[in-house]
């Protein structure tokens, strides 16, 4: 029996370093430990960017494909069956102490639990749909691990923490010690990344050149684009997300294209994960689902523009992205969806738009986003609102079920990863989620990655198949191993 100093559940233990560490410096400790994970917030640290969290060595691994479930802890794997979704959050439960009235006043909002990622694909357990295109790339769907203990990194205020939950022992003496022993691990492999010298960006020796693989020629794009207009012509749907994927040979570490992609493109959600079947190295710089306490927050993107060359073509292109009756119109229709989206699961009166159609900057593109907020209702949990949101609107379009059947009428290959989430969920039930957009999928020695855009009834479809190449343009860059390879698009 626990002794009355030892609580029959004890508060995750957090220790401040009391050294400076970047989370790019610390993660150099930790990319090549089994199921090392990075989420990397690169840039805006005042509002959307202030945390980053590295970690490794999960003492659980869920993988999913369809309703084939493999949980493995340790050197035990046990298959199962069912719904990835209700799966996970049983498994998170199992590690909770259930949901607080109100978040604890911790210094960070993530103490270990659940990183990875959602597919797209996972979108046939929330409704009835075809399915008709090609899994070519054969990935799990579901794939989280289940971590102790992290480090934590509060970029606006310069302060990291090594935290650790004594997972999975049970209650009491065992799960103290066992969060005192991973909390030393801990702070051994950071005060070691801490004394190293700053990894200077790599330089792999490249090839003669890149060719870019589309799974669309340009004339077959072009055409899905219009085939989509004629949906809305007809009155099936206002609007309908139509992506293109590419591939490419990866001559260099996957780890190095991310240290690529992230010095050309900083991004708030961006994200390393080391797993065994695939890594994902992104970029993206859109919230899907950010859950504190009862506190929902989803941020969708509809609207985008490149960089200009000059500061006055860059105003011009911002002001004309402003400026657009059609951009506009687009942001306003997802915003719509995702207020209905999370009125399934919200308290009455408690869903807002906080942000409407305001312009954001990033180093390749220019984005309309809105933000939508409401209040959980008592009972339901992250499990719930997934259900009720996933996959995210502003990648699906409106109607969302008959947007996501034309989906998979004219793309040739299932998404994958892509326009699905990755991020955290915290075993108290909090969660952050991105759009998995500007993400590179590495899957032996290629790489792939998506790109698409909103289809309306006035899109013209050579400007929607420009719009993809803007959106490419980042990774296109990071695919670019010296100044002097060429890419192709075929």
């Amino acid at each position: 029996m626990a002794s009355h100093s030892e609580p029959l559940h004890p508060l995750p233990l957090i220790e401040e370093l009391p050294f400076p560490l970047s989370p790019l410096q610390a993660f150099e400790a930790f990319k090549d430990r089994d199921h090392s994970f990075f989420l990397d917030s690169g840039m805006d640290p005042e509002k959307l960017g202030r945390y980053s969290f590295v970690g490794s060595d999960p003492f659980l691994v869920l993988k999913t494909r369809g309703k084939r479930i493999l949980v493995t802890r340790g050197d035990e794997s046990h298959v199962l069956e069912g719904n990835p979704f209700d799966t996970a959050g049983a498994l998170l439960s199992r590690y909770s102490q259930g949901r607080p009235a109100a978040p604890a006043p911790f210094p960070v909002p993530f103490l270990g639990g659940a990183v990875g990622y959602f597919s797209y694909d996972l979108c046939h357990f929330i409704e009835k749909l075809p399915s008709c295109t090609v899994d070519d790339l054969q990935l799990p769907e579901c794939y989280l691990g289940f971590y102790d203990a992290i480090l934590a990194f509060d970029l606006f205020s310069g302060r990291s923490y090594v935290v650790s939950t004594g997972f999975p022992e049970e209650a009491g003496r065992g799960r103290t010690g066992r969060a005192r022993e991973r909390a030393a691990e801990l702070k051994v492999l950071a005060h070691q990344a801490a004394r190293c010298q700053p990894v200077n960006l790599p330089t792999t020796a490249s090839p003669a050149g890149i060719t870019l693989k589309s799974n669309f020629s340009k004339p077959g794009y072009l055409e899905a684009v219009e085939k989509a207009r004629e949906y809305i012509i007809s009155g099936d749907i206002f609007q309908v997300n139509i992506s293109q994927r590419f591939e490419a040979d990866l001559a260099a570490p996957p780890y190095e294209l991310y240290r690529r992609l992230r010095s050309v493109n900083p991004a708030p959600f961006a994200c390393y994960l080391n797993f065994e079947d695939v890594k994902i190295a992104g970029a993206s710089p859109e919230r899907f689902l950010r859950l504190t306490g009862d506190h929902i927050q989803t941020r969708p993107i509809k609207g985008t523009r490149p960089r200009g060359q000059t500061p006055e073509e860059d105003a011009a292109l911002a002001r004309e992205l402003l400026t657009s009756i059609k951009d506009r119109a687009e942001n306003i229709m997802i915003v719509d969806l995702e207020r209905n989206d999370l009125g399934r699961v919200c308290r009455f009166g408690t869903v807002r738009v906080t942000e409407r159609v305001i312009l954001e900057t990033y180093p390749t593109v220019f984005h309309l986003t809105s933000t939508v907020e409401g209040r959980l209702r008592p009972g339901k949990s992250f499990v719930e609102l997934l259900k009720a949101s996933f996959p995210g609107g502003s990648i699906t379009g409106a109607p969302k079920v008959r947007s996501m059947e034309i989906i998979d009428e004219l793309e040739p290959t299932k998404r994958s990863v892509y326009t699905g989430s990755v991020g955290y969920i915290g075993f108290n039930g909090d969660m952050d989620l991105n759009i998995t957009i500007r993400t590179f999928l590495v899957k032996g020695k290629k790489a792939f990655f998506q790109v698409g855009g909103g289809i309306v009834y006035d899109s013209e479809p050579e400007a929607e198949y420009d719009e993809t190449l803007d959106k490419a343009r980042a990774l296109i860059r990071a695919l670019r191993l010296s100044p002097r390879v060429e890419v192709s698009i075929t």
